[in-house]
């Protein structure tokens, strides 16, 4: 089958967040299931030269704003896939992937750009997967173009949603200069008196998917769906849950070029050396008794950012570490600051995102906090999991489907896990973690459940290939 998949963001070439994840890893575990996938993402200022193998089109013609404008299209396999890599400067080479006013014009651009790019490139593809609200415009375009454009009319549309609360909202006024003239398309996009890109893809594509089964059904709720509640429930017999993987070529502390020792489930003599290391990279006392806790993270509300504010002086009150890596909202980074101004030989901080030290948290730390008020996904428990960091979260969207509650008595369970948005609540799972740390064959246990789970992109790919069987059918 032949897959093409567009993302606003990939790794290695860009991310910001889990999508860049998601889309770097997915065409590759596709490919390794047998499947012809490829990748298209925009070439951004941020996207690193060497990752630009070649030029695969430069003269790439795109219909826009009543004219043609001129892009070129770089080739790559730096993700294990080949990709293609829109490059259009003017709306694309920026100081930042996100966060102008024009966003919604130049993804409209980028996936216009993409249909384009896609028809130079061969035969149509089965599926085109679209994540995110960045995709919509490509949503309703294939729809349209199935009903004069020959090429595209066995092709089926697949609409991942990362995030319902971003929505690519914008004035409805400048759908015709983007090309977007008809009715169908204009009524596609409607919503609430303005455009929604992801409104569109919602509607109007063929199958839809989630990153995980519990929050495809949160958001066809009021207090998860943002507006478009309604029409996820219209479209539920369409609607699937599938959880992201782990790409274990790079989430492997088998293998894992970031770390100072490798480990397995079977021999996690290599963690301890991990922990000692990662003590030392934030100048804490090397005491390998005393539990880390640990977490990396966007520092935003969603996150459960307050929760572990309103735990931390307990947990410090137990002797533990606490390590944060991250960035986000003032008044949380400033929170984070204080306690390690406060307790300096107890708490690490790094303000920014650094891929190398994310790896050597994961691999040194003991527990990993997720108290998220939601988590569509989350890849943070998973990557703690495969490397025997016990996930303590909330048990919402991806957090609930893949962390399992400790059972002592019986021995299974791979984390701990809480309901109510409440700091006691989250507490008493941090003191039940505590009792069975300090419990070494409980440990053990846990660790080697999590550790041996099949959270990998190829187990993930199987399930997205039945789903465009189904969508096909």
């Amino acid at each position: 089958m032949r897959v093409a998949v567009l993302s606003a963001e990939a790794v290695p070439y860009s991310k910001t967040g889990g999508l860049g994840d998601v889309a770097g890893a997915l065409p590759k575990a596709l490919r390794q299931v047998g499947q012809d996938a490829f990748l298209i993402t925009p070439c951004y200022l941020q996207t690193k030269g060497e990752y630009l193998w070649q030029t695969a089109i430069d003269d790439l013609s795109v219909d826009w704003r009543g004219g043609k404008y001129p892009a070129k299209a770089f080739y790559s396999e730096a993700n294990g896939s080949p990709t293609f890599l829109i490059d259009a400067p003017a709306y694309f080479h920026r100081d930042s992937i996100y966060g102008y006013r024009e966003d919604y014009e130049r993804f409209a651009f980028f996936n216009l750009a993409a249909l384009a790019l896609i028809k130079r490139l061969g035969s149509a593809p089965d599926i085109v997967h679209l994540n995110d609200w960045h995709c919509g415009f490509a949503a309703v375009k294939i729809a349209h173009l199935r009903f004069w454009d020959s090429y595209w009319r066995n092709t089926r549309t697949v609409f991942s949603i990362h995030n319902l609360a971003y929505q690519g909202g914008f004035g409805a006024e400048e759908l015709w200069k983007f090309g977007f003239s008809s009715d169908y398309e204009r009524n596609a996009f409607a919503f609430n008196g303005y455009a929604s890109a992801m409104k569109a893809g919602l509607a109007v594509s063929d199958m839809l998917s989630t990153v995980s089964k519990t929050y495809g059904y949160e958001m066809q709720t009021a207090e998860n769906g943002y507006g478009l509640d309604w029409l996820l429930r219209q479209r539920s017999n369409r609607l699937y849950g599938i959880v992201n993987g782990v790409d274990f070529d790079i989430w492997n502390p088998e293998t894992d070029k970031e770390i100072g020792a490798h480990f397995n489930a079977d021999n996690l003599d290599g963690k301890l050396e991990c922990k000692r290391q990662l003590l030392e990279q934030f100048s804490l006392p090397e005491d390998l008794e005393r539990p880390i806790f640990a977490n990396v993270t966007r520092l935003t509300a969603q996150k459960g950012i307050d929760l572990m504010m309103a735990v931390a002086g307990d947990i410090l009150a137990t002797g533990a570490y606490i390590i944060s890596l991250g960035s986000g909202e003032q008044q949380y980074e400033n929170f984070w600051q204080r306690l390690r101004d406060y307790a300096p030989r107890q708490v690490g901080i790094f303000r920014g995102y650094n891929e190398n030290l994310a790896h050597k948290i994961e691999a040194g730390a003991d527990m990993f906090m997720m108290p998220s008020k939601f988590e569509p996904c989350g890849l943070n428990q998973m990557y703690s999991l495969r490397y025997g960091t016990i996930p303590i979260v909330r048990a919402v969207g991806g957090l609930e489907d893949t962390v399992e509650n400790f059972d002592a008595v019986n021995g299974t369970g791979n984390g701990f896990k809480f309901r109510e948005y409440r700091a006691d609540k989250f507490l008493e799972r941090i003191y039940e973690a505590l009792f069975a740390y300090y419990d070494k064959e409980a440990w053990r246990k846990l660790q080697r459940n999590g550790m041996k789970i099949d959270n990998s992109w190829q187990n993930a790919a199987r399930k997205y290939v039945s789903l465009y069987h189904k969508t096909r059918s």
